[in-house]
């Protein structure tokens, strides 16, 4: 009887590993289609910049929802290494609006994104080395998260939901 219980208690977990892993597939290929790469271009245009901040935003979003299902499907397995995971996503959330304050900034005074102008202003050389630290920042944090939960799926659920498969 008891094993019945635990039987049943890890068909539903499972069952739920799925559904969430499903959601997160299905997340991934939405952020495949919105295109965002992190590549800083010289552009001088304002509404280039705008669209700039409009696809970033659309593309942060889209991840930190992203990340936020792989912290659910984390914390069904390991609710410790689920919080530092949610510790990870907080920052994700603060570098992508530093981000975007900076790019905000470019847009306003799309000029000083020439790194060959030699008459800039320490400003100027100063807001752009602010974005590209930024940029980088939230680039590499995102790669980071990224790696964790790869690793995290690997050791935890890969062999879990292909068990649940074969069931």
């Amino acid at each position: 009887m008891l094993t019945d219980v635990m039987t049943d208690e890890r068909s539903k977990l499972q069952k739920t590993v799925k559904e969430h892993s499903d959601n997160l597939a299905r997340l991934g290929k939405e952020i495949v289609e919105i295109k965002f790469n992190y590549k800083i271009i010289e552009n001088t245009t304002e509404k280039y910049w705008e669209n700039r901040i409009a696809e970033f935003k659309k593309y942060n979003e889209k991840a930190i929802e992203y990340y936020i299902q792989a912290h659910s499907l984390m914390n069904l397995i390991d609710k410790e290494q689920s919080g530092l995971f949610l510790l990870s996503i907080s920052k994700l959330r603060q570098t992508g609006r530093r981000l975007l304050t900076d790019m905000g900034e470019v847009k306003n005074n799309p000029s000083i994104i020439k790194s060959k102008d030699k008459q800039q202003s320490k400003w100027s050389k100063d807001l752009r080395e602010k974005l590209i630290e930024s940029n980088t920042l939230c680039m590499n944090h995102e790669k980071n998260m990224s790696k964790i939960f790869r690793e995290f799926y690997e050791k935890h659920l890969k062999d879990f939901l292909n068990e649940s498969e074969n069931i």
